[in-house]
């Protein structure tokens, strides 16, 4: 694996053609995804300022375009009209000014009907590599191209570390004011959220206080893209959790949780109904952000990020990796959140195929079980052997995941066996790409993500008896072309 130096790393991109002949050479990996977004070239990190706007829906996420490393962060944009047809925008966000010289950190995005906003970290270190983490601002251009604020709206407190990134930007209307969370992490390395608010969009910001979120006082040591939305008359509060262990996630130390409760904008308490939960239960899901200005007050618009930080992946040798998740509408059962695929996806099916245990590498899968028992095997190859498999224990009362038996085996320290915790398994939606997997159980009552790397000889599946399969193939829905 190539090691990389900071000079490598944070090197400033100046023009498409430093960048073309890697474009070139990484679409022709075996690898590249047909409809999740993916970066053009390098790594792609977390969504940001995932919004719809007149008549568009506007993404973007980090980017370091020199290879699969974390680095100089750009924003890449790009836009759809059904939030499954992607097409690349070029570069949304260059780190250009002195505030974030050293990169354009993760944030969120606010319109008001007129204009586009986004709101983003600013990532500044001086010459002796010391961090300034900055709250900036920009207005969409006429020309789809940000033009910054020339100031920050605020820096960071010298109260807490220089861990406060992730602006999410929310208006509360019985309030009259706009409010900003912040994820951060105080002196003594214990997780938080910091909340600042202002009656104007661009000034005026001022330091409300941190978030009170009663029980979790404890709960882990950063917690980043912190992100809220208001469904079906409950509030939901989503954020990544980081440099802590959870039941269940074997030696993770990233995670992505979310709290039902209720929000007082006065006391700046976030009260829980209960314990927290997770978004997804695979090996690749975080820094998962809600879509803003979404009009159906009983559903939610999400995306993530199919990876994690610290781990490593198996197009790394290819200067390239990450994708987003598919695009989840999320409404809430029983306090819970209940996830499902955007439903323009089912567009994408093509002619279904027989079940004879040959799997597309580009598919919808679809599962129906009868009975008590369950097992399902991923990629296995023509003899049923090896695979990803899904084993139902009913003495755990939870579906077992297992990808030890891949040919391609990477992130084995943090973890290769996962539980997700469901009384039976009544039913599985699978949607297969080239380098990922996600799954929905149960009516999407649980899910499943994560990236997966099969050669040519990893393409069956095998199933338990009394379960009835439907396989379709899918057509691309993103554009993998090179715009800068």
């Amino acid at each position: 694996m190539k090691e990389w130096t900071r000079e490598e790393r944070y090197r400033v991109l100046h023009s498409a053609d430093e960048i073309a002949e890697l474009h070139d050479r990484i679409v022709s990996s075996n690898y590249r995804q047909s409809f999740h977004v993916q970066p053009i070239t390098g790594l792609s990190s977390d969504p940001n300022g995932f919004c719809y706007h007149k008549g568009l829906w506007h993404l973007y996420y980090q980017w370091c375009p020199w290879g699969a490393v974390h680095g100089l962060k750009y924003w890449y944009h790009v836009v759809s009209e059904d939030l499954l047809h992607w097409h690349n925008a070029g570069v949304g966000m260059h780190p250009d000014t002195y505030f974030d010289n050293r990169g354009c950190h993760s944030g969120s995005a606010f319109s008001d009907g007129e204009d586009l906003y986004l709101f983003y970290t600013g990532n500044h270190r001086d010459d002796d590599w010391t961090r300034t983490p900055y709250t900036c601002a920009a207005k969409l251009g006429e020309d789809g191209k940000p033009v910054k604020l020339p100031e920050p709206l605020f820096g960071p407190r010298d109260d807490y570390s220089e861990h406060q990134r992730d602006p999410k930007i929310v208006y509360v209307p019985d309030k009259k004011k706009y409010f900003i969370f912040i994820g951060a992490q105080n002196l003594d390395l214990k997780g938080r959220a910091l909340m600042y608010q202002s009656e104007n969009l661009l000034e005026g910001w001022k330091f409300a206080g941190e978030l009170k979120v009663p029980g979790f006082e404890d709960f882990g040591g950063m917690w980043e893209c912190p992100c809220i939305v208001h469904i079906s008359g409950k509030d939901v509060l989503i954020f990544s959790p980081q440099y802590t262990k959870l039941p269940g996630r074997s030696e993770s130390t990233n995670h992505n949780v979310y709290l039902v409760g209720s929000m007082d904008y006065d006391t700046l308490t976030f009260t829980p109904d209960g314990g927290y939960q997770f978004l997804d239960f695979g090996f690749d899901f975080y820094a998962a952000q809600f879509a803003a200005n979404v009009s159906d007050p009983d559903k939610a618009i999400l995306i993530a990020w199919i990876g994690l930080p610290d781990n490593h992946y198996c197009t790394e040798p290819e200067d390239w990796e990450g994708s987003m998740t598919v695009v989840r509408e999320l409404r809430l059962k029983d306090g819970k959140l209940v996830q499902a695929p955007v439903e323009a996806i089912a567009g994408l099916r093509e002619t279904a195929l027989p079940a004879d245990g040959r799997l597309p590498g580009v598919c919808e899968l679809l599962v129906e079980n009868k009975g008590t028992e369950f097992a399902l095997t991923l990629f296995a190859k023509g003899d049923g052997a090896g695979g990803f498999t899904f084993v139902f224990d009913p003495e755990k009362k939870a579906l077992v995941a297992d990808r030890r038996g891949m040919n391609k085996r990477f992130n084995e320290s943090v973890g290769e066996v996962l539980e997700v915790p469901m009384e039976s398994v009544r039913n599985v939606r699978a949607l297969i790409d080239k380098c990922s997997v996600e799954l929905f159980f149960n009516d999407g009552e649980a899910t499943f993500t994560s990236h997966v790397y099969p050669e040519m000889n990893e393409h069956h599946f095998t199933l338990s008896v009394n379960t009835k399969v439907t396989i379709y193939p899918l057509k691309p829905s993103v554009v993998d072309d090179f715009v800068v």
